[in-house]
């Protein structure tokens, strides 16, 4: 059996943060553990690699705090150690006048957040930056940058073994037994003893947590994002980032183009609901996910608003219809044609939702019996990653037995 101070559970953005920070900053014996193979296999790796600068979030909150400083934190990170960065600004495209009184609304937000921001009022001023985007205005944020998801966590995970810590790959935790002296995680390679655990496990964050009996009003709901890529000879109808104006109401962000750090054009995601925690494609699926979705009350209290109806309907058009995903992709850019599309790749966004069918917008992260759970580390989990990991680690130091 081994015996550790600190188990780590997930091998992400998020935990692997964790385990860097807690590392540099305390002599503890510390494991991280992934049930997968490889590092970054789901969220951390099959995101869209997006630093998102903290416009969109409401000042004085934790996404705002995290975001700000975590994308400066990002790009100094990514320059020592070569992980491919490219800071290409956003356009985020107002096609009404009530997207325009929401850019309004950015804009005036992004300043009380200390992120520098501008308007463009007009098609002309838009296409100066992106000559092939339409819009009756924009705004403009230059910090925004794409990042090598992969490659960050990878090099965070070299970070923390440097540091001293263990690494345990293809070893999922299948139960927890609390001891009064700490935690035995019964895994598929064995047993690992933990006087304190964090639990960053991302889609099954849940799961563990109710093995700790937190949080258990509380269910990760899965929504799968799918992803198209621009053919090669197409690429050059986007210069950098085009969004459209979001809905305050919704977390997700709409279809949208992304010009990667590796010169891809990526278009997307539609947010659908998953049929299973790792149901990357459309036909996949897994009975007991959607046994556990089914029998939450929290899931029918979400679909008993009409909007929420009314968006999956939308959205799972979308995956179903690549015509109706182009459709919406036009929007921003007209000139784009459904032969320009090729299929990419599929990530999971895993929702928290409330016991009255909320969709939980900020970070969640709650104390049990000699342990921490990140229940909720939606976007931008990628760009708060670096001080998310930091916080994770402080308080673990202040909780530690």
């Amino acid at each position: 059996m081994s015996v550790y101070d600190v188990a780590i559970v997930g091998g992400g953005c998020v935990g692997s943060s964790a385990a860097m920070h807690l590392a540099s900053q305390s002599e503890l014996d510390i494991c991280l553990i992934e049930k997968e193979h490889q590092f970054a296999a789901h969220q951390s790796g099959r995101n869209s690699g997006v630093l998102h600068p903290g416009f969109n979030y409401e000042p004085g909150s934790t996404k705002a705090k995290f975001s700000t400083e975590g994308t400066q934190r990002m790009k100094t990170y990514a320059a020592q150690n070569d992980i491919p960065l490219r800071e290409l600004g956003v356009l985020v495209v107002a096609q009404s006048q009530k997207d325009y009184k929401e850019l309004r609304r950015l804009h005036n937000q992004a300043a009380a957040n200390g992120v520098t921001t501008e308007m463009l009022n007009d098609r002309a001023a838009i296409q100066e930056i992106e000559p092939h985007a339409s819009g009756i205005a924009a705004l403009h944020c230059p910090e925004a940058a794409s990042i090598d998801s992969q490659q960050y966590v990878y090099s965070l995970v070299r970070d923390a073994a440097n540091l001293g810590v263990d690494l345990f790959t293809g070893t999922q935790v299948t139960s927890v037994e609390s001891t009064a002296t700490g935690n035995v995680l019964r895994t598929s390679t064995g047993a690992i003893t933990a006087a304190f655990v964090i639990n960053a496990a991302g889609l099954h964050a849940d799961t563990i947590a109710s093995e700790f009996g937190v949080a258990n009003e509380y269910q990760i709901v899965p929504f799968r994002g799918e992803y198209y890529e621009l053919r090669a000879n197409k690429r050059d109808l986007v210069n950098t980032m085009v969004y459209p104006a979001p809905d305050p109401e919704l977390p997700f962000l709409g279809v949208h183009f992304t010009r990667r750090s590796d010169d891809k054009v990526i278009v997307g995601p539609n947010a659908v609901l998953a049929f299973g925690r790792e149901a990357y494609k459309n036909t996949d699926y897994n009975l007991g996910d959607l046994r556990q979705t089914a029998t939450f009350g929290g899931f029918w209290k979400l679909l008993a608003s009409r909007k929420m109806l009314s968006v999956a309907a939308d959205e799972l058009n979308k995956s179903y219809r690549k015509e109706a995903f182009v459709s919406a992709a036009q929007s921003l850019i007209p000139e784009v044609r459904a032969a320009d599309f090729t299929k990419s790749y599929a990530g999971i966004r895993a929702q928290l939702v409330g016991p009255d069918g909320s969709l939980v917008k900020q970070p969640l992260v709650e104390h049990g019996p000699r342990s921490l759970h990140v229940l909720n580390a939606v976007s931008p989990g990628l760009t708060s990653s670096l001080p998310f990991g930091e916080h994770l680690a402080e308080e673990t130091l202040q909780a530690y037995p």
